[in-house]
């Protein structure tokens, strides 16, 4: 029996980490747990635990044997105006955590953010690249890598991420063809559309190799292979479910002025799972393709053609 630790399990990540785990058998996407080990899982939402009371954390995290940390504050924009608050959850409760997971022999995954970059690259991140965050958000993110790291713990690095279970990209494009003639999507920003059940997949399978002993503790970029602008995603979207994609009008990001800065370009290198003996994710234009197949979706891309 091995004791899994998922807190922020109401989120997007969270609730597909909780079926990576709980649906074995299920379709690509929907599972991920390939041993014959049987599971516990704690799937913690952040009603039950609040992760900066260290208390209370070290108390959740005892008894388990890997704790992935998905939970977060997740509002990039905020954080400008709420650096302290949202870096006391991204940052110092990441302490809270690893401590706990020290005493109690526990593997952590915490869950961090291409936002730990400036986005001034011209081809992948490496793991091993420097960080250099230009917005608060990235600032709490890095702080968080810091102190999983100093402990053996595991970094995984995620990006412009869409899921059936929380507001995001994918949502709000179906949403907006429902409604909408066109839709202005920018051009100038690059990155790895990346499906939470897709990553969940993969992070289950990382928490796996490590209680294994065969994944070294590091950093791992856990987004899904190629890139994109966000207009090349709409594009696909439209036309993956069934909608014209010159509805997709091309723009840049001047012209949505927004408080906290995002990086022009934020596809990451994957070099690290092929030491674990874990396979890349899938292409993005795969992962939405199987995405859109999912209820949740699939009713929105329905309701966008009627």
């Amino acid at each position: 029996m091995t004791r899994w630790l998922i807190t922020g399990a109401g989120g997007m990540l969270g609730r597909d980490l909780v079926a990576a785990l709980t649906e074995p058998t299920a379709s690509y996407g929907r599972h991920a747990r390939r041993s014959e080990t049987p599971v516990e899982i704690t799937a913690a939402t952040r009603d039950m635990l609040d992760v900066t009371d260290a208390a209370a954390v070290a108390s959740a995290v005892s008894g388990h044997d890997i704790v992935i940390n998905a939970a977060a504050w997740t509002d990039v924009d905020a954080a400008e105006d709420h650096e302290d608050v949202a870096t006391d959850i991204n940052g110092r409760a990441v302490n809270n955590l690893a401590a706990a997971c020290t005493v109690n022999g526990a593997k952590l995954i915490q869950i961090s953010t291409d936002y730990v970059f400036d986005g001034t690259g011209t081809k992948p991140y490496p793991e091993t690249h420097p960080t250099a965050p230009i917005n608060a958000y990235g600032r709490g993110k890095v702080l968080g890598e810091q102190l999983a790291l100093r402990t053996g713990g595991y970094v995984v690095r995620t990006a412009w991420l869409y899921g059936d279970h929380g507001p995001n990209f994918i949502a709000t494009m179906l949403k907006l063809a429902a409604s909408r003639p066109t839709v202005d999507v920018v051009t100038d920003q690059i990155g790895q559309p990346t499906w939470t059940a897709a990553l969940a997949e993969q992070l289950v399978r990382l928490g796996t190799a490590a209680l294994a002993g065969t994944a070294a503790p590091g950093i791992y970029h856990g987004t899904a292979t190629g890139q994109a602008s966000w207009h090349d995603l709409a594009r696909t979207l439209y036309d993956l479910a069934g909608l014209d994609p010159d509805r997709i009008r091309p723009t840049t990001a001047e012209s949505f002025a927004r408080p906290a800065p995002r990086p022009a370009y934020s596809v990451l290198g994957h070099d690290a799972w092929t030491a674990a003996g874990i396979p890349p994710q899938p292409d993005w234009r795969v992962q939405l393709d199987h995405a859109l197949s999912e209820p949740g979706f699939a009713d929105l891309a329905k309701a966008a053609r009627s």
